[in-house]
């Protein structure tokens, strides 16, 4: 039941974001200073969350890597 759930959240925080309405329906404008992207980035962070609950991690992707050394060099 909980798998379901979390599966139904996180699909309609992804239909959130793609904005079938273009704009008609949203929590907050965009518009307003400051406060009008929140909705959105709720959105990102709960569709991320839920894929990670399914194990499809993405927060790797934003990690930094060390370089790679060639040879005797040092990074």
């Amino acid at each position: 039941m909980k798998s379901l759930f979390v599966a139904l959240v996180g699909f309609l925080s992804f239909i959130y974001l793609l904005n079938p309405t273009l704009g008609v329906f949203e929590f907050l404008p965009d518009n307003l200073p400051l406060v009008g992207n929140v909705d959105d980035a709720t959105a990102a962070m709960v569709l991320l969350a839920s894929m990670r609950y399914f194990g499809w991690d993405l927060t790797g992707l934003f990690l930094r890597k060390p370089a790679i050394a060639f040879g005797n060099a040092r990074a």
